[in-house]
């Protein structure tokens, strides 16, 4: 019987090195692949941007592809990661919201580009190295699974897959925690198992979004004013791509007290400021539905799950209710702090991801 076939996305760093190798002693027929999605870096940025999309990354994979004895290959995605996380990235800010480029890119580049490509050359899956898990149910359906290690769990930012492309997703690194996958990497020689993790926005490396938005668009960003949740002008701002809800610092506003961003108006251009209090919510308002572990919450019904409305949320008890086709209403009896439009809420039932959406307000 011919062995299955799996395209490990290989990003030059010790999860996917590590993942490979356990696909492969685990009798698969392994081929590296290191998506190229945006970077022409100078020589002097390589070193830098030495997380999942550098071009260092390229010579780190080849050699983990070369130890290890797998085919590799470089294929290009930079039109798809243009279109579908870059551009994105950018009308987002432009619109008052704070996007999340992993996640986009996870849907759409890392899974449905680079799936649809691994079919094409007679893979039977694609494999990463993240630390979730991946599960069919006892009702068939799939699911993202929490892993092993809640310091590392990256479910949250693939709440968005589909059932397809679930059923044809392997994360073997899912079940172990990071030091053990770093042990697993100096046992058997690897140069890349001490090598730091990436955690920047990897085609914005000096997290500086504001300067990267007026470099793409090719325009300035417009002052507008600070405002207070009755209108009144406090001050004037840089630009509403400078800011998310719940910052307070960068705000260069003399208020006496602690203020905070609470809300973004792009159609005035104002930027709301208030007391700590005021960032603090009880109702969750979502659309662009994904359900995964649940099929479905028929509209007019609620369910009690867990939410969280970003990657560093621990995740709060809430009642979710189906408002329409589209839409998630979620009431979480403990207030959440910042709920920020354009982020993930993600739902959870027990340890699976069982749906989730684009945090409307």
């Amino acid at each position: 019987m011919a062995k299955q076939k799996v395209v490990v996305g290989m990003s030059g760093g010790v999860d996917s090195s590590v993942a490979a190798y356990l696909l492969k002693e685990a009798g698969y027929d392994v081929i590296g692949v290191t998506m190229q999605i945006w970077q022409d870096e100078e020589e002097y940025a390589q070193q830098e941007n030495g997380g999942c999309c550098g071009l260092s990354a390229v010579e780190d994979a080849r050699r983990v592809a070369e130890m290890l004895e797998i085919p590799y290959y470089v294929m290009n995605f930079k039109k798809e990661f243009k279109t579908s996380v870059m551009d994105y990235f950018v009308e987002e800010y432009l619109h008052g919201r704070t996007p999340n480029p992993c996640i986009a890119c996870n849907r759409y580049v890392k899974w449905e580009a680079l799936l649809k490509r691994s079919l094409e050359i007679g893979a039977d899956y694609i494999a990463t190295g993240h630390y979730a898990q991946v599960e069919k149910l006892a009702d068939g359906r799939y699911a993202i699974c929490n892993s092993v290690t809640a310091a590392k769990d990256q479910t949250y930012a693939l709440y968005n897959l589909t059932q397809e492309q679930l059923s044809h997703t392997l994360m073997p690194v899912g079940a172990y925690t990071k030091d053990q996958v770093r042990e697993i990497a100096a046992r058997i020689g690897l140069a890349v198992a001490d090598k730091k993790d990436s955690q920047e926005i990897c085609f914005v490396p000096d997290d500086d979004y504001a300067s990267f938005i007026e470099q793409e668009t090719g325009k300035k960003a417009i002052c507008g004013n600070f405002v207070d949740k009755s209108g009144k002008i406090l001050g004037q701002h840089k630009g509403i791509t400078h800011y998310t809800i719940g910052q307070r610092r960068g705000l260069q506003i003399a208020a006496g007290r602690r203020i905070f961003v609470t809300e973004i108006r792009p159609e005035t251009n104002e930027v709301v400021l208030g007391e700590g209090e005021e960032v603090f919510s009880h109702t969750v308002t979502a659309n662009h539905l994904n359900f995964m572990a649940v099929k479905e919450i028929p509209i007019g019904t609620s369910m009690e799950l867990l939410g969280k409305i970003r990657y560093g949320h621990k995740g709060s008890p809430c009642r979710v209710t189906r408002t329409d086709e589209d839409t998630l209403v979620c009431h979480f009896p403990e207030p959440v702090r910042a709920v920020t439009p354009g982020q993930a809420l993600v739902l959870y039932q027990d340890q699976y991801v069982a749906a989730g959406g684009t945090i409307l307000c």
